[in-house]
Formats: C-alpha cells, structure tokens, sequence
C-alpha cells in the first residue's frame, strides 16, 4: 500500500469517528429514551411476574478415584467439572428428582424449577441453585437433584464394573485357545529340528568367515603370480626365504614383497633350490660378460683369454637355460596348485553358505516362536492378575460424591430484579445504538471535508470554520479590519487566494454568482465576507443583493434600503444610483430594494445584460448574492450569464442529494461552476487543520 492510499484511508477513519461522535452529541437523547423505555417495561414486568425464590445447595465431588491398577475404570479428567455439572442439570437426573419429590410430598405441587450449577474456583465443590415459584417445591426438588445425582453415580460405577469383569472374562476365555496353539507349534518345531545346532550357528558362522579370508588370500596370490615374470618371482621366493649369505639378495626380496603386499606371508611360499640356482648362474654370466667386455678393449677376441670366456659363457648359458625350464614348469606347477585351493575353498563356500543361512533361518523361526509366546503367556497372566483382585464395588468409594451442604429454605431472588434490569438497559443500549445507525444511514449530510471530497467532484475553494451566534435568530457579525476571530479571517482570505489563482485559462472570472442549494447554508455571509476580502486587498468590489425575495445584506452593513436591486428593474431607475457605500474602503453595496416575485423574469430581460457588462467595467469583481437554487428559479435564470459560480454547502446542514440535484440544474443551464464552499465546518474535525490551530500565531 502506497503512502497516499494509507493517508486516504486514515483521513476515511477519522471522518467516520467524528460523524458517530458527532451523531451521539446530537442524539443522545434516542439513547436514553431506549434505554429508558427497555428499563420500564422490564420493571413492569417484574413487578407483574410472580415472585421467585433460591434454595441453595453444595456438593463434593472427587475426583480421585480409589481403584486397582490397570483397572479398565475410568473418569474423564480433562473435563471432570464440566462432566459433573452437566450430569447435576441433566434430563435423567431431573427427572428421578421430579419423581422423587411427588413420591415423598404428595401434597406439593409441581412447579417449574431451573437449576443452575456452578463451580467455587481451585475446588471441586458444586453451587446448585434452584429457582422456582414455590418455595418448600424448590427446596425439595433440590435435595431432590442432588440425592439423585449420587444414585447416578453409583449405578454408573456398578454398571462400570460389571462391563469391565465381563470384558477381562472374555478376552482370558480368548488368549486361552490361542496359548495352546503357541504351544503345540513350539512342540511340532522342536520335534522337527536340532536346538543344540540352532545353538552352534555363531560359531559356523565364525568358521565360513575363517574359508572366505583364506579364500580372498590364494585369489590374491594367484592373481600376483599371472602379472609377474619368472626372475620377479624367483627374486620374490628368495625374499620370503630364511637369511642368505650377502644381502643383496634379501634386500631385493624384501622389497617386492612389499610391494606386492605379501609382507609377513613367507610360510606360504617353500625355498626353490632349482630357482636359486638359475639365478646365481644368471649373475656369474653377467660378471663373466662384464670381465670379457672390459678385456675387450685391449685384447683381441682370438686372445686365449677371450677364448677361454667366451667358451665359460656358453657353457653356462646352456646350463641357464636347463634351469629356466625347470623354474617355468615348478611355476606352473604352483600356479595349478593354487587354482586347485581356489576351486576348493568357493566350493566349502557356497556349501556351508546354505547350511549357515538354513539354520539362521531356523533359529529365528524358533525365536519368533518364543516371543509370541511369552506375550500371549504375559498378557494372560495380566488380566488373570486383574480379574482376581478388579472388585469396583468395594475399592471404589461410593461417597467420592457427598452432599456438603442440604438444600436451604427458599428465599426470594434478590439478584433477579438487578439482573433483569442490566439486561433491560443492555438491550435498550443495543437498541438505541442500532436506531442510531439506522438515522446515519439515511442521513447524507456532509459532516467533514473528507466525506464532501468523496460525494463531489467539484473543486473545493475553501473551509469556513463555525462561528457560535450572540442569539438563535441573531446574525454572525461580518469581517472587520481588526478581527479577532483569526481562523475566520484567514479561511475567507484562503477563499480569496483560490479565486485569485485559479487555473483556468484567461480573462479571470469578474461576474460571481454566491448561492447554495436549500436557505439556511449560509450563502449571504460568504458572499459578504468574500466581498470584504477581495475590498481589503485592494480591489473595487461591488456587492448585488439579487435575492428579491428576502435578502437582507443592508442589514449587514446598517445602510438603508430605499433604493435597490428592484428598482432598476421596475422603476428603469440607473443601477448608479442605487450603488451605496459602505464603511469598508473599495467596498459597494447594490441592496435589494423593494421585495418581488417575478426576479425570474427580470434576469433573463436585457437589463439585467446590460447592467453585468456595464459593473463589469467599473469594477474589479461583482459578486451577486441571489436565493437559493431550490427555492427559486432566479440562480438558473441568471447563473448563465455571469463568469463564474459558487456553490455553499453547509456542514451538518446541506443534504448530498439536493446538492447534488441543484448542482445538475446548473450543469442543466451551462452554467460555470467555480467550485464549493464548505461552510460552519466544525473545527474539530480531523481534517480541518489549519488556522485554528495555530491562534496563539496571531496574538500581538
């Protein structure tokens, strides 16, 4: 929501606020009326009405009720008082008490008796009041309700018990049937299976993941051996052998089994006698090969000494290769060897796989077995626990309800005339509220400038403040220089500066029409007001009284009235000479004249033509003061020819429709209507904000 929506709806609010307050000053008096008539007439009724007598009663009511554990009774905690109290007032009850009194008190009769049923506060102590027109009636169908009541309670708790015994009997008679059933399925599982090998699952489970470790550690040996050559894995089985003479040999060995992740593993390779020795002939063919290569460079290769290696190399290189074959074959050998572990150890897999998971699955049936069971064995011990020592006749208390206080002697209902008056006065208060909204609704008067904005369309030139009259039929006393009223002075010069800097296109509107639509808006006293403003600022000003009927601004300005308005019309006297003076400098009075009723027709003649065009250039502004577009056709006639209109309209006074009706007979005419005037605006509307605020601004 923007910031103007919000200011729009605030300035809504507080116009509504002041219109209800307004209302309420003003017609007050239809709410004590209302309320005034609801109290008499509830008077007259209590005065005619038969007298009405209380007899009051208490009880006690527990709510802790003394009964076994895992009892089935039970009392509804979350709403104990209320339960109760309904009880006290029910139908059932009621009506035992009725029976009651007419068995014990033949010679009473039956009256109507309300009873009502309170509770003290932070006790469980019930209030009964029963009220009736027969006192020693009351009295005992009170005593009457509450002996009842406790015999209510007792037949619930009785009819509670017998519910509860014949509940637990029939679930005990079916647990029975199926405890025998629990028990042979255990007797046939049994009869068909071995406990003891149930028992031994653990540990068969232990023993296959013993197989798949073994099984996972030749899968990662055999795989070790396909990726690796034949020295790899000779130097590999050295490593894993016992400590050799020289290091070297170890250091290498040690280091591939590292690598290969096999450290610590030596016991499942065996030393490999043939595999040492195809390596020690390897390296003495690689020294000799070193020595002959070093000789090469400064002896001949037909040296006997290059013979003499050439010859050992050979004869060692085919000795090499007689030991390579044999290292091959021990390899393949070892790599069948662990194939044959592999296939063994997924076979012993698989088969104690399927004997673990059958006897999982047998133990678990046998547990299931159990735990049903012991819950059926459980709950049977249980209710049969219950039902022997449930006896609700006995641990329940049947004085958890007692009576603390008996019935009292009747005694008349002193509350009853306070209470029927309140209510009399409330529904009167209602009533007069609602006619008040009522009268509003069809009241369309303009209490504020917020409900005037929202009713027209129209420019609003100014708000007139109220001013309070010396006497009922006493005039409001016209501006002067040194007014003290400076909330008066300032709203008329604010008119003024509107008429003054209005956006309409030029020439600027010379010739104003004042009028209003009903008498009594106070269109006269802007019309002289506005005129002494424009005057006071310099202008020359001439004021018309055009109201042939019953204007009055002579008096106004206690000049006479011999000579006027009328005259120039019936008598073709100059309008000149009728001009009058007044005391204000600038200022001119054309009064009325003598009285008439056919102005109509002298402001559509051509004299009435001639005399605005002529004013019009002798004068600055011509402001015509004429009767009201209600209650006359004169404004119509004459709102025409003149430059501008404007309208008054009285707050609290002036009705939107007729407003509205006479502002669309000037539409109707062409007529130009400048904008409104919002006249006696009261000042402490919300949204009369300026001036009068701000008084002490003008003190000397």
């Amino acid at each position: 929501m923007s910031s103007e929506d919000r200011h729009v709806r605030t300035g809504k609010f507080f116009a509504r606020v002041y219109r209800y307050r307004s209302l309420l000053l003003k017609r007050w008096w239809v709410l004590m009326l209302c309320i005034g008539l609801a109290l008499g007439a509830e008077s007259a009724y209590i005065r005619y009405s038969p007298a009405v007598f209380v007899s009051v009663g208490q009880m006690i009511v527990s709510i802790k009720l003394n009964i076994q554990q895992g009892s089935l009774y039970t009392e509804e905690l979350s709403n104990f008082l209320g339960t109760q109290a309904a009880l006290m007032q029910g139908s059932e009850v009621q009506q035992r008490a009725r029976d009651r009194v007419i068995g014990q008190n033949p010679g009473l009769t039956p009256k109507p008796v309300l009873i009502n049923v309170s509770v003290l506060p932070k006790t469980t102590i019930f209030i009964l009041r029963a009220t009736g027109e027969n006192p020693d009636y009351a009295k005992a169908y009170l005593q009457a309700c509450m002996e009842e009541y406790i015999s209510l309670k007792k037949q619930m708790a009785a009819r509670t018990s017998d519910t509860t015994i014949a509940g637990l009997t029939e679930q005990l008679l079916r647990l029975e049937p199926e405890m025998q059933k629990c028990d042979a399925e255990m007797q046939s599982f049994l009869s068909t299976n071995d406990i003891a090998l149930m028992e031994q699952a653990s540990g068969l489970g232990g023993y296959l993941t013993s197989i798949y470790q073994q099984l996972a550690s030749a899968q990662s040996e055999s795989d070790l051996l396909q990726t690796m050559t034949l020295d790899q894995n000779l130097l590999l089985e050295q490593g894993r052998a016992p400590v050799m003479a020289g290091a070297g040999g170890n250091g290498v060995g040690n280091g591939i089994l590292v690598n290969a992740g096999l450290e610590g593993q030596s016991g499942l390779f065996a030393p490999a006698t043939i595999g040492t020795e195809y390596l020690a002939i390897k390296q003495q063919v690689l020294l000799l090969q070193a020595d002959r290569d070093r000789y090469a460079e400064y002896l001949k290769p037909k040296h006997p000494q290059m013979v003499a290696l050439d010859q050992e190399i050979e004869k060692l290189g085919r000795v090499l290769e007689i030991y390579k074959a044999q290292s091959v074959e021990q390899l393949e050998a070892k790599k069948s060897a662990l194939a044959l572990q592999i296939t063994n150890l997924e076979a012993q897999t698989k088969l104690r796989s399927r004997e673990n998971l059958d006897i999982s699955r047998k133990a678990a049936q046998y547990e299931r077995l159990k735990a049903k069971a012991a819950r059926v064995q459980s709950l049977y011990d249980q209710l049969l626990a219950t039902l022997q020592t449930l006896d609700v006749n006995k641990e329940i208390s049947p004085e958890s309800v007692t009576i603390y206080q008996p019935a009292c002697a009747a005694l008349p209902d002193k509350t009853q005339f306070n209470k029927g008056m309140l209510m009399a006065g409330l529904l009167g208060l209602g009533l007069g509220m609602v006619i008040l909204l009522l009268l509003d609704r069809v009241d369309d008067r303009m209490n504020s400038f917020t409900e005037l904005e929202e009713l027209f369309d129209e420019d609003v030139l100014g708000q007139i403040p109220r001013e309070r009259k010396t006497g009922k039929a006493a005039l409001i006393p016209a501006l002067q220089p040194d007014d003290q009223r400076h909330p008066f002075v300032e709203a008329y010069r604010n008119l003024r500066s509107s008429l003054l800097y209005m956006t309409h296109a030029e020439p600027r509107p010379r010739t104003l029409l004042v009028t209003s639509s009903v008498p009594g808006d106070g269109k006269s006293m802007t019309a002289t007001n506005l005129a002494i403003t424009m005057a006071m600022g310099g202008s020359r000003v001439l004021l018309v009284d055009a109201d042939l009927r019953k204007g009055n601004l002579h008096s106004r300005f206690n000049l006479q009235n011999d000579t006027g308005f009328s005259e120039v019309f019936l008598q073709s006297t100059g309008w000149r000479q009728a001009v009058k003076e007044t005391s204000f400098p600038n200022l001119f009075l054309l009064p009325r004249g003598a009285t008439t009723q056919r102005s109509s027709e002298f402001f559509i003649g051509p004299v009435m033509e001639k005399f605005l065009k002529d004013s019009a250039q002798e004068y600055d502004y011509v402001l015509i003061d004429t009767a009201p577009v209600m209650a006359a056709d004169d404004v119509t006639s004459l709102a025409p020819r003149v430059d501008g209109v404007i309208f008054v309209v009285r707050a609290e006074y002036t009705s939107s429709r007729v407003a509205h009706a006479a502002l669309n007979m000037l539409y109707q005419r062409k007529a130009n209507v400048l904008g409104l005037v919002f006249n006696s605006v009261h000042v402490s509307t919300g949204d009369y904000y300026y001036y009068y605020r701000y008084q002490d601004y003008h003190k000397a």
